[in-house]
């Protein structure tokens, strides 16, 4: 793989929370990771497994204690959060996180849509703004387009979410991270969520990183699949090794690995 194949590599990236006292956590352990361009990867693991700790750590919600990080050929390793905005977006599983409830729509998508420029005494929303964004939301297909001047804090919980991934998306992020973004959507809406987020991976040839609780849609969506244990990638199932995977084989795999700890 050469490195213009690469668009995150994560090179003996470590982190330890509370060191040298009794409520230590190695929450990610020598971990390396390479990601290509338009991978849409499913992350599994029980919990405290370290799923959002590797997320936060791509993201830059901390520094890592060792290891480099490097985004579409740019080191970030020592970028905070804010600083690594241009480059990656994230829905979290609260719906509440990633939109501003007392802002409309129209409002919400201008946040986003200047999301790594530099901010200035300026805000409004131009015709082609307003236009582009009738568009995208059109092609959610929930009649999202008719409602762009509701207060986002009045849809529902699968809307905002749609509206949410629509918004970490908009600007073509480097890398998209997934946060359980369907974990607090009843099982149809979760399903709607899941179908628009694939749509919006394949159109827009995206890279993401999704972390999932089920273990099915963990093995539908995306070309590969990494199982984590105590902040180790224990398995890295490439596409065609995913479709000889059941959830059931899934769920053996993680007990199996609950009783190797047991046993230790």
């Amino acid at each position: 793989m050469t490195n213009q194949e690469a668009m995150l590599t994560m090179s003996h990236v470590s982190k330890t929370f509370y060191p040298g006292s009794p409520n230590q956590v190695n929450a990610l352990q020598d971990v390396n990771l390479t990601v290509r361009k338009g991978d849409f990867i499913t992350l599994v693991g029980g919990n405290g497994a370290g799923k959002s700790t590797l997320l936060n750590a791509i993201s830059g919600n901390f520094l890592p204690d060792t290891g480099d990080i490097i985004v579409n050929g740019q080191d970030v390793t020592f970028l905070k959060e804010d600083k690594r905005a241009p480059y990656i977006s994230r829905v979290f599983q609260d719906p509440k996180m990633g939109t501003a409830p007392r802002m409309t729509v129209q409002e919400n998508l201008s946040l986003a849509y200047r999301r790594g420029q530099k901010r200035t005494l300026r805000f409004g929303t131009s015709h082609e703004e307003k236009v582009f964004f009738k568009e995208e939301l059109k092609k959610l297909g929930l009649g999202l387009e008719n409602r762009m001047g509701a207060e986002i804090g009045l849809l529902s919980g699968g809307q905002r979410q749609a509206i949410a991934l629509l918004m970490a998306t908009m600007k073509r992020p480097d890398i998209l991270l997934l946060d359980e973004h369907t974990a607090a959507l009843d099982p149809k809406t979760a399903k709607l969520v899941l179908e628009l987020t694939n749509q919006q991976v394949i159109d827009n040839n995206l890279t993401s990183i999704m972390i999932t609780h089920n273990l099915q849609d963990a093995i539908q969506y995306g070309n590969r699949m990494l199982v984590l244990h105590h902040g180790q990638i224990m398995k890295d199932y490439d596409e065609e090794m995913k479709k000889s995977l059941t959830p059931e084989k899934i769920f053996a795999e993680l007990q199996e690995l609950s009783i190797q700890d047991m046993l230790v």
